[in-house]
């Protein structure tokens, strides 16, 4: 009876300390499999190799110098031409921005905000990294032929023109002019062409005599200036009635005056 009792409790240890160390493993397992997922999502965020700046850059330049004049046109952009915005890696991220106010921004996937549009791209990089438009291309390859640094201001005035980088950038933006507008689609379609050309493709020299964006873009309001024009409507209405109230006062000091005339002349003797 001993024996049995005996066999019976080492067997529930042994049961018990199979139980333990096979818990144990399954949860080192899943501390593995969560951290090895966090490592390839790090790892993900790092291989892509596309500057997000230069793309919003970019992508700010076609909106303000290209798309006004092909609305203008109704022309409709090729999926196949490298400015569409399905060929914008980040364009969908970007789209998913919320500038609620001047240090508040909001991701629109998650809801969560934030203080700076650098910390929001670094939540997108490191949270969202798997909303990128797949199959998209870098925009940012692009910056060389849309002048990118000249509205970044990286570009230092007393740097040597380099021919051959000049050519090449050259050579790139009539590749997007042909491709993007090619002249057998159509009239509107040889406009753009002639208006990429003249826009970005001509000041593409080492003479600086054409100086890119020539034929100017979507005319931007700068703050300063509509502030003080809101400030000018909200004023404009007390200045009238300063105004009206310093006539009618003028009004009534001249009424006044006559009267005190006319009853001095009533007083002088006859």
């Amino acid at each position: 009876m001993k024996n049995t009792t005996s066999t019976s409790l080492f067997i529930s240890i042994l049961l018990l300390l199979l139980f333990s160390s096979s818990a144990q493993k399954n949860q080192d397992s899943e501390i593995f499999a969560a951290s090895r997922t966090l490592r390839q999502e790090e790892e993900h965020a790092r291989e892509v190799h596309c500057s997000r700046e230069r793309s919003s850059a970019a992508w700010k330049i076609i909106e303000q110098y290209l798309m006004p004049f092909v609305e203008k046109e109704r022309y409709e952009i090729s999926s196949k031409c490298r400015l569409h915005p399905d060929n914008d890696l980040f364009r969908d991220q970007e789209r998913h921005k919320i500038h609620l106010d001047i240090n508040e921004w909001q991701c629109g996937y998650c809801k969560k905000g934030f203080r700076a549009e650098k910390f929001l791209d670094q939540h997108f990089d490191n949270r969202h990294y798997n909303l990128l438009n797949s199959g998209s291309k870098c925009l940012a390859d692009l910056c060389g032929a849309l002048h990118c640094d000249a509205v970044m201001n990286t570009q230092s005035s007393k740097k040597k023109c380099n021919p051959a980088a000049t050519a090449r950038n050259h050579h790139l933006c009539e590749g997007l002019a042909n491709s993007c507008f090619p002249t057998n689609q159509g009239p509107s379609a040889r406009r753009l062409n002639e208006l990429f050309l003249h826009q970005f493709c001509h000041s593409h020299t080492c003479s600086g005599k054409q100086k890119p964006f020539s034929r100017g873009g979507q005319k931007q309001v700068h703050v300063f200036y509509l502030a003080i024009s809101i400030l000018t409507l909200m004023l404009l209405p007390i200045f009238y009635v300063i105004l009206y109230l310093h006539q009618r006062e003028m009004r009534t000091g001249t009424q006044e005056l006559r009267r005190i005339q006319k009853v001095g002349q009533k007083k002088k003797p006859s």
